[in-house]
């Protein structure tokens, strides 16, 4: 029989299949019907310290394999939030705490808050590519990072994933300094710098101008830097980007990711795709011989 449960860290997932940040999350219906779904963990959208507003329309365009987007992180802010996320205590599958900051304190702060609201881990956002002060400028400084890491295991006893962007040169620093902080899991990839202009109007279509690109376009830059990653940290690896079928899933896992995170598929496919994924991995691994989840995580990391 075909086993598909995972590890990361301390949390035991049924499935390798989790939802992304800022899909489906925004209050705890939604979360709640992802969990239906199938879903194996529950992301949160980032949340800050306080209220945000995010870009104005247009935020968010359909282009040949992806969506662009530049939301602009809007959220209600922590306080309000942890209502929602206090809906979903008590049940069988991990809630993990999404949470973006300019420095240190602030991050602490957050952390502590959703620790008290009940969630089972933390995935750090630094990785934006249009929010500024929250995001690449933050996940690109790695002594800035091992500050924020150092500081929030000190104050909450929760796994921290660190969410990476594959916008930086300097990627794999970035994981070293995470995996040297004690960080739990690597969450990668974040969504990729991108720009859309109308030719009618000879304008960007994006209200603030460039965004971040996500769908089945950018799988083979996830998979890339998955496999890059696990060339260089012991950590897991939570693979994100493009993922849409049980084969794009097994390619992350096979590139070295423990897990996978699912976004925009939910767009394509509907809410069902955490089942219809985990079916399509049992389907091939019992076509391809494997019984076991672990044989077919890391196999093309010679």
């Amino acid at each position: 029989m075909v086993q598909i449960n995972t590890t990361l860290s301390t949390l035991r997932l049924k499935n390798p299949t989790m939802l992304a940040s800022g899909i489906m999350d925004e209050d705890a219906g939604s979360m709640q019907r992802m969990i239906h779904s199938g879903a194996a963990a529950i992301v949160t959208k980032s949340i800050g310290l306080s209220p945000r507003d995010g870009y104005a329309n247009p935020t968010i365009v359909e282009l040949e394999h992806g969506l662009l987007n530049a939301m602009g992180l809007p959220n209600p802010g922590i306080d309000l939030y942890g209502e929602e996320i206090q809906q979903l205590r008590g049940g069988k599958v991990p809630i993990i705490g999404s949470i973006y900051a300019a420095d240190a304190p602030e991050f602490v702060i957050l952390a502590q808050k959703m620790h008290q609201f009940g969630v089972h881990a933390l995935e750090l956002n630094v990785s934006c590519p249009h929010a500024k002060h929250y995001g690449l400028e933050v996940g690109c400084d790695a002594a800035l990072l091992s500050e924020i890491i150092h500081s929030v295991k000190q104050q909450v006893p929760l796994p921290v994933f660190v969410k990476v962007s594959p916008n930086l040169m300097n990627l794999i620093e970035i994981v070293q300094a995470a995996e040297n902080a004690h960080a739990d899991a690597i969450v990668a990839i974040n969504t990729v710098k991108a720009m859309k202009i109308n030719l009618e109007t000879a304008t960007p279509v994006l209200a603030n101008k460039t965004g971040g690109y996500s769908g089945k376009a950018i799988k083979p830059i996830g998979v890339r830097c998955v496999y890059d990653i696990a060339q260089h940290t012991h950590l897991p690896i939570i693979g994100v980007g493009g993922i849409t079928t049980g084969e794009d899933a097994i390619e992350y896992l096979m590139a070295g990711a423990s897990a996978i995170q699912i976004g925009s598929a939910v767009y394509y496919r509907g809410p069902e795709v955490f089942y219809l994924i985990c079916d399509e991995i049992k389907h091939w691994m019992q076509h391809h011989g494997y019984t076991k989840l672990r044989e077919v995580i890391r196999a093309a990391c010679h």
